[in-house]
C-alpha cells in the first residue's frame, strides 16, 4: 500500500522533534553503526539504502590508522576465515559493494587511513593513504604548484572508492578523464597463508602486470593501503555554459568532447535543450580566480528540503502530467547562480569563468558543514528523508552515441511531457570517458549518460513514467551496448555486464590469486562478476517496479495496481512496467 502523506504541519512538528531529540550533527553520518562499540554493526550508503532495500550486518568494524594496523585486520579475518569487506568515510556507492553478505562478516574502515604520505614535486607525484577525501587531495597537490587533471565533479569521495567502482570526470583528451588511469602505484593489503602470518603487503609499480587489475577492483582483492599519482603542473581552465535546442544533439553528442578538453553536456529531452560545457584549459597566466561550488553539494536548510519532499511525493502519488511539468518550469525559473560557479570566489560577472584546476574540477561544500544539529546538512542526508533517489550511470560507446539520442528523441516525441521530471534533475548529463587500460575500466571510448531520477520510501510504489527510463536504460544497455557505472545502478543493469568486457577473464585471474578463498567477495560481488553463473537480478513479485529485475511477466510488476509487463514503446525488446491506464501514443500525441 502507497505511504499516506503528511501534512504540512505534521511534517514540521516531525521535524522539529527530529531536529530537538536526534543526537548527530549536519556533516554526513557514519556508513557504518553498531549496537555495542565495534559489534554488532549494520552498513548502508549515504542515501542510507541500498537498491534492494535490504539490511546489510556485519559482525564488527575496524578502524586502522596505519598500514601495520590494517595488516592486522586483514589477518585476524583470515586467520577466522572471516567474510571481509571495505567501508569509505561516507560510502557514496549505490550498490551493495560495502556488504560482506551474512552476519559473521566484518567491516575493514578506510575513515582514519586519511594521512598524506609523500609528495614529490619534483617528479610531480603524490602518495596517500585510500581513505584519503578527493578534496584535501587537490588541495595538498595546489599547495605544492600541481593538480590531478581529472576526478569526478564531486570532492566528498575517498581516493580509495573512487579508484575501486571507475569513478570519473569528462576528457577524451590525453589518458582520458579517469582518475584510475593516473595511478602509477599502489600498495594492497590481501590474504595470505598462515606461513606468512595470514595477510601480506604486496606493492604494485608502475608496469606491474597486476596494476590493471587493482586499480579498479570493486573492493574485491583486498584492501587498498596506498596510492600514487602522476600530477601535473597546476594550471587554469576557462569556462562557458552555452544553451542550445537539441535539434543536432545526434552530431554533436559524439564530436563535442573532441572539441573540448573537459566538455560536457546536459540534455533536457522534454524542453528540447542542451546546456553544453566549453570548458578549455588555459595558460596560467590568464586572470581570474573562478570557483565551482554547485548549489546541489552545498549545505541546505533542513526545513525546505523535507517540505519540498512532501511536495514531490504527492506530485507522484496524485499529480498529473501537466502538474509536473509547471512544478519542473516553476523550477527552472527560479533565480540561479550559473550551475554554481563565481568569477571570484563570490560573485557571477559573467563568462567565461577561469580558475585554477583544483577550484574548478570539483565541488562538494556540503562535507564541510558546521555541527547545528542537522538544521543544514547535504541534501540527500538520510537522517531527514528528504530526498531519496536512484542514480543511473551508463556508458554507450561512442560510436552509438548517436544512434541512442536518436531513439531517446523518438521515445520524447510520444509524449514530451513524460520527461519533465526528470528535466527538473538535470536530464541526461553526458561525460566523455576515454578507452581504460584497467580490466574493468570502459573498454572503448564512450559517452556516459548519468540520470538522477525519484525513489519512493515505499517499496514497490509506482513511479511517474517509470516505464520510460526503464526503456530508456534497456535501450543503452542492451541495444547500444553500454556500460553500467560500478558505483551506481540498480540491480538488472549488471546483469551480464562484466561479459562485455574483454579483460574480464584477467581480473578473476588475479583475483583468484590475491584471495583464493574468497574472502573479500560476497554473494553481491560474485553477481555482479558472474561468477558460478549467478546474476544480480532478483526474481520475485514486484521486482521489476524497484529495478531488481526486467520484467518477463505481470506479476513482476503490480498487476493489483494496473502495471503490467509490457514491450517498449520504440525499443521494443525492452519489458518494462506500463500503467494499464495510460492513453494510446496516439492519443497522447493528439492531446499536445
Amino acid at each position: 500500500m502507497a505511504m499516506e502523506l503528511e501534512s504540512p504541519a505534521t511534517t514540521l512538528l516531525v521535524v522539529v522533534g527530529l531536529l530537538i531529540h536526534l543526537a548527530g550533527s549536519s556533516p554526513p553520518p557514519t556508513p557504518v553503526v553498531c549496537a555495542r562499540g565495534t559489534s554488532d554493526c549494520t552498513v548502508t550508503n549515504a542515501y542510507g539504502s541500498f537498491p534492494d532495500r535490504a539490511t546489510c550486518r556485519a559482525a564488527s568494524v575496524t578502524y586502522p590508522s596505519t598500514e601495520e594496523e590494517l595488516v592486522a585486520a586483514v589477518a585476524a579475518a583470515a586467520a577466522a576465515g572471516r567474510k571481509v569487506k571495505v567501508a569509505t568515510r561516507y560510502s557514496h556507492s549505490l550498490p551493495k559493494l560495502a556488504c560482506p553478505g551474512g552476519r559473521d562478516g566484518t567491516i575493514i574502515s578506510t575513515l582514519w587511513l586519511n594521512s598524506m604520505v609523500r609528495l614529490d614535486a619534483a617528479a610531480r607525484l603524490i602518495t596517500v593513504e585510500s581513505g584519503v577525501l578527493l578534496r584535501d587531495m587537490l588541495r595538498a597537490a595546489a599547495s605544492a604548484g600541481l593538480a590531478l587533471p581529472h576526478s569526478p565533479y564531486w570532492s566528498g569521495v575517498t581516493i580509495g572508492g573512487l579508484l575501486a567502482t571507475g569513478a570519473h570526470g569528462s576528457s577524451l583528451w590525453g589518458k582520458g578523464g579517469a582518475v584510475h588511469e593516473y595511478v602509477v602505484g599502489l600498495r594492497i593489503v590481501t590474504p595470505a597463508p598462515a606461513s606468512r602470518g595470514f595477510a601480506v603487503v604486496r606493492e604494485l609499480g608502475d608496469g606491474h602486470q597486476d596494476l590493471a587489475a587493482a586499480k579498479v577492483s570493486l573492493g574485491v582483492l583486498g584492501v587498498v593501503s596506498q596510492v600514487t599519482l602522476a600530477l601535473q603542473p597546476l594550471f587554469k581552465r576557462s569556462l562557458t555554459f552555452l544553451e542550445r535546442d537539441d535539434s543536432d544533439l545526434e552530431d554533436q553528442v559524439a564530436a563535442w568532447g573532441g572539441l573540448h578538453e573537459f566538455g560536457d553536456l546536459a540534455w533536457q529531452p522534454g524542453r528540447g535543450k542542451v546546456v553544453y560545457r566549453q570548458d578549455d584549459r588555459v595558460d596560467v597566466s590568464s586572470l581570474g580566480n573562478g570557483l565551482n561550488d554547485h548549489p546541489t553539494l552545498r549545505s541546505r536548510a533542513a526545513f525546505g528540503r523535507v517540505d519540498a519532499r512532501r511536495a514531490e511525493e504527492l506530485l507522484e502519488e496524485n499529480g498529473t502530467d501537466i502538474a509536473r511539468c509547471e512544478a519542473a518550469a516553476a523550477g527552472q525559473l527560479q533565480p540561479q547562480p550559473p550551475h554554481g560557479f563565481t568569477n571570484d570566489g563570490e560573485v557571477f560577472t559573467g563568462y567565461p569563468v577561469v580558475g585554477y584546476q583544483h577550484r574548478m574540477q570539483a565541488t562538494g561544500t556540503c562535507i564541510d558543514s558546521r555541527e547545528d544539529g542537522l538544521l543544514t546538512s547535504c541534501k540527500w542526508d538520510p537522517r531527514l528523508g528528504a530526498t531519496f533517489i536512484y542514480n543511473t550511470a551508463i556508458s554507450v560507446p561512442l560510436r552509438n552515441a548517436a544512434a541512442f539520442v536518436a531513439d531517446v528523441k523518438r521515445l520524447r516525441d510520444l509524449n514530451p511531457r513524460t520527461f519533465c521530471s526528470l528535466d527538473a534533475r538535470g536530464g541526461l548529463l553526458a561525460r566523455y570517458i576515454r578507452a581504460s587500460s584497467a580490466y574493468l575500466g570502459k573498454p572503448e571510448d564512450a559517452v556516459d549518460f548519468d540520470i538522477t531520477y525519484y525513489r519512493s520510501y515505499t517499496a514497490g510504489a509506482p513511479r511517474a513514467h517509470a516505464d520510460v527510463i526503464d526503456e530508456l536504460e534497456q535501450m543503452a544497455l542492451h541495444k547500444y551496448g553500454g556500460f553500467p557505472h560500478w558505483g551506481k545502478n540498480r540491480n538488472f543493469a549488471f546483469d551480464g555486464a562484466v561479459g562485455r568486457y574483454p579483460k574480464a577473464g584477467e581480473f578473476l585471474e588475479v583475483k583468484g590469486r590475491y584471495d583464493p578463498d574468497g574472502l573479500f567477495s560476497s554473494e553481491w560481488s560474485d553477481q555482479v562478476l558472474g561468477i558460478n553463473g549467478t546474476s544480480p537480478s532478483v526474481d520475485k513479485e514486484g521486482c521489476a517496479m524497484e529495478g531488481l529485475c526486467v520484467c518477463s511477466d505481470d506479476l513482476q510488476c503490480a498487476p493489483e495496481r494496473g502495471y503490467l509487463c509490457r514491450p517498449g514503446k520504440v525499443y521494443r525488446e525492452a519489458r518494462v512496467c506500463s500503467s494499464s491506464f495510460q492513453p494510446a501514443a496516439g492519443a497522447l500525441r493528439d492531446e499536445l
